[in-house]
């Protein structure tokens, strides 16, 4: 049974930087396209960053580009989300998710951790 288990979110200081962790067990991380996504309260799930494992392509929301950065550790079935330069609009519950295709429609993705919080403040 695949899981995808997130770690890494807590609170930051506006400015500040976190760093998230996706472990896949069960899923071959390396055939698949895994992205981060975050939903805020009242607000529809978005996607954040997306990488596709096999070339190592990347793409990243207009609102966090140039401050955040995925990357996956390919011997530890893993994906990472550094964020850096944190807002408060960063606030919000951060999901890890693994499917087949390079897109940001949530629907897409088979396989979705249970989410890790991550809050900033002014």
């Amino acid at each position: 049974l695949a899981q995808l288990v997130e770690s890494g979110g807590g609170s930051a200081q506006a400015g500040g930087s976190l760093r998230l962790s996706c472990v896949a067990s069960g899923y071959f991380v390396n055939r698949a396209v895994m992205g981060w996504f975050r939903q805020a309260p009242g607000t529809e799930r978005e996607g954040v960053a997306l990488i596709r494992i096999r070339d190592d392509m990347t793409h990243y929301a207009d609102s966090v580009k140039g401050r955040f950065t995925i990357s996956p550790d390919h011997g530890k079935n893993t994906v990472y989300l550094q964020m850096n330069s944190l807002k408060p609009e960063d606030t919000a519950m951060y999901y890890c998710a693994g499917g087949p295709s390079f897109t940001f429609v949530p629907g897409s993705y088979t396989y979705w951790g249970q989410g890790t919080p991550v809050t900033v403040s002014s």
